[in-house]
């Protein structure tokens, strides 16, 4: 096992963000992108102001982000080396493309892009030098699969000489036009008005009076204060236009100015709109036609055959290795106890390989249509949304104990004793126990994820939904693959012990995982709860036991030909006061979700994670290390143990100055949930490493070891925040 997870953290690794793999002169590159320095003129003279544009060549299928990105991802930011005397401006930014993904807009760049930066040429500098520029850019590049922190090291020597420069014959001309046409202030004046929920923006004067403005919209500078997906209608009148927008959050009570840029058929123009009435005259003409969308991205990355194959292979090898993932463990006894039954019976063998991956596809279908439901009626649901309810995660507890009585002997499902130990798969019900096991394989494994797995479902959530049910489905074949492999291998079944009283033991040995997957649900519904709900809980399953053992004996009682109807009717009523408990206790008010997480983390320090709490960490130039995590997902609570609360970690911590916050999702929070799909996750764990002075975050491998968290808290505490970042 440990050379399994030695395994998995080398590909979370191998997948981490990358650096330049390739070079050509100026020309950086990683798989994704191509990047360099080009100038808009050939030379620059003394006391100056020379215009560098920071190229980008951004592979199909890709794109990266405006100042602004939208609803997900991050702007290109630059930190500038330069000689003294020499200061660079920020960047020109270019009119974005709007990159709408299903409910998500996003603001941003495909193929080639130019971002030109003004850089002041001090008066002192020599003719027939050169000044050395060198520069830091780090981009967000995504696709509908990934996003990637790219960050690549650029470098331009621009000669110093006397005299008008003509353009650079290769790039200058794009630069000259992106400058040239890039928004800029005009004498517009703009006002912005909330009631009634609708934000309304108005703007008038300048190249705005008198004249129709054609297709309009408005990217605001900052995220969060417009609803991005949301359309923009409007009209114009003689004076101007009126926009009506959906605010977003930041606006309802910010009471201040409204800044961003207005894009017309006149032109693109930056605005700061004053709170206060609409402006007169905007509004009374006409309809405004609607500002096209460029689909182009969507389409490449959300329809593509090549992200969905990937999509899908991704899919497939994240169920397979979801296989050896800790909250598989139960199920796998359950598989265990089928192939030994079925090993010399290569008939039901088959048969039962193929109910258990039937309950497998069945029950991912399900699962994913009732997510792909609930994110398109607007709720913000994630992987593993089932085990955020306490009556699922109460009722799997009393499932697991009743399936672990039935390897027990205490009770039998689909045979008498008469054929127990005879007939195949007798405790386990045939072939609708194979289903069974298929069913309860999803539902108990599908709160985890794997490698390969989170990203695979993090496309898949964007995708058109039949797309997205293939994804779903080449999971679940992945997670059944192996068990329905073997059951068609007569070769490999005849290499197990011909049947005999050993089956028996091994079934009872088996029924313990069943017994400890449903303590671990309880203490689950615990922390969901409280102390009261699981008392309630404890009686239910008391009941639940002494139902199922009345039943067991009512069964020998017919094996030697008597009714025991008596047996049988006092095990039904057991079992009906044992539903009745449970419900009780799932109808008992929830605990508080507001516990302190320092007083669950062991020796690591911890505070609840919140975007505020990031912010401010970074502000005090310290690192910050979140964790999302919730108390069902086995895999987070052995990093846990394992990795983030050891000893060497701690010090690592404190060596580092670093918070550690934690995002529990034991519960639904729909905070978590936006923050997770934001990265391109659906499902817990997600480790991210905040460094002052970066703007993305380092996403870490989703099987920790002390060692990467220690080595990456090293490479953080290098860091220090990085001074002359263009946004």
């Amino acid at each position: 096992m440990i050379r399994f997870l030695n395994l998995f953290v080398l590909l979370g690794l191998l997948l981490a963000p990358s650096q330049a793999v390739a070079q050509d002169g100026r020309v950086q590159r990683t798989e994704r992108i191509a990047a360099e320095l080009a100038p808009m003129s050939q030379w620059a003279a003394p006391g100056s102001t020379a215009v560098v544009a920071v190229r980008q060549d951004i592979e199909p299928g890709w794109h990266t982000y405006w100042r602004n990105p939208g609803d997900s991802g991050g702007p290109t930011t630059l930190t500038w080396t330069l000689p003294g005397g020499v200061q660079a401006g920020d960047i020109v930014w270019p009119l974005p493309q709007r990159q709408r993904l299903q409910s998500l807009m996003n603001y941003g760049y495909s193929g080639q892009v130019y971002l030109p930066v003004p850089i002041q040429i001090p008066a002192d500098a020599q003719p027939g030098t050169r000044l050395p520029l060198r520069v830091k850019a780090l981009f967000f590049v995504c696709s509908a699969e990934m996003c990637v922190p790219d960050e690549l090291a650029l470098s331009l020597d621009l000669p110093i000489r006397d005299g008008a420069a003509p353009l650079d014959a290769e790039h200058g001309a794009a630069i000259q036009r992106i400058v040239e046409t890039a928004p800029r202030p005009a004498d517009v004046s703009a006002r912005i008005t909330v009631q009634d929920g609708v934000a309304t923006l108005t703007a008038a004067g300048g190249p705005l009076a008198g004249r129709e403005p054609g297709p309009s919209y408005f990217f605001p500078f900052e995220p969060g204060m417009i609803d991005h997906a949301a359309p923009q209608s409007g009209r114009y009148g003689p004076e101007g236009l009126a926009l009506a927008l959906t605010p977003g959050a930041e606006l309802a009570g910010a009471g201040t100015p409204l800044r961003g840029v207005l894009s017309t058929g006149l032109g693109a123009f930056e605005i700061a709109a004053e709170v206060g009435p609409p402006l007169a005259g905007t509004g009374g003409s006409g309809d405004l036609a609607p500002a096209p969308e460029d689909t182009s991205a969507a389409e490449a990355e959300t329809g593509s055959a090549a992200g969905f194959v990937q999509a899908a292979l991704f899919a497939l090898l994240g169920g397979l290795i979801l296989n050896l993932m800790p909250c598989v463990f139960p199920i796998l006894a359950m598989k265990a106890a089928a192939l030994a039954g079925a090993a010399h019976d290569a008939p039901r063998a088959r048969r039962d390989g193929l109910a258990f991956l039937a309950g497998v596809l069945v029950t991912f279908v399900l699962l994913a249509g009732a997510l792909l439901a609930l994110r398109a009626a607007g709720q913000a649901a994630g992987w593993g949304f089932q085990l955020q309810s306490p009556a699922m995660t109460a009722g799997l507890a009393l499932l697991m104990l009743a399936v672990g009585l039935n390897l027990s002997g205490v009770f039998h499902v689909g045979a008498g004793v008469q054929g127990a130990g005879s007939g195949p798969l007798a405790r386990l019900g045939g072939t609708a126990g194979a289903f069974l096991t298929g069913v309860l394989a999803v539902v108990v494994a599908a709160p985890c994820t794997a490698p390969f797995m989170a990203v695979a479902l993090g496309a898949a959530l964007l995708m058109p939904w039949p797309m997205a049910l293939a994804v779903f489905l080449m999971l679940g074949l992945g997670l059944a693959l192996p068990y329905v492999l073997i059951s068609l291998t007569p070769g490999l079944l005849s290499r197990l012990p011909r049947p005999g009283p050993w089956m028996e033991r091994l079934k009872g040995l088996l029924a313990f995982p069943m017994y400890g997957a449903a303590l671990w649900l309880a203490w689950v519904f615990s922390r969901q709860t409280g102390a009261e709900a699981l008392g309630l809980l404890f009686i239910a399953g008391l009941l639940l036991a002494l139902g199922g053992w009345l039943l067991g004996l009512a069964q020998s009682e017919r094996a030697l030909g008597r009714r025991g109807l008596w047996l049988a009717a006092a095990g039904g009523a057991a079992l009906v006061l044992a539903v009745a408990g449970l419900f009780v206790a799932i109808r008992l008010p929830a605990a508080s979700p507001g516990r302190p997480a320092a007083t669950e983390s062991g020796r690591l320090p911890a505070a609840p994670w919140s975007a505020q709490a990031v912010e401010a960490a970074l502000a005090e130039g310290r690192p910050v290390l979140v964790n999302f995590t919730a108390d069902w997902c086995v895999t987070c609570k052995i990093n846990e143990a394992g990795a983030l609360h050891s000893a060497r970690t701690g010090e690592a911590f404190r060596a580092a100055n670093a918070v550690y916050l934690v995002g529990d999702w034991t519960r639904r929070d729909d905070l978590i949930t936006a923050e997770l799909e934001r990265h391109g996750r659906s499902g817990v764990p997600l480790y991210l490493l905040y460094v002052p002075g970066e703007t993305a975050p380092r996403i870490l491998p989703q099987l920790l070891t002390e060692g990467v968290v220690i080595e990456a808290l090293d490479s953080a505490r290098t860091v220090r925040p990085r001074a002359g970042a263009a946004r």
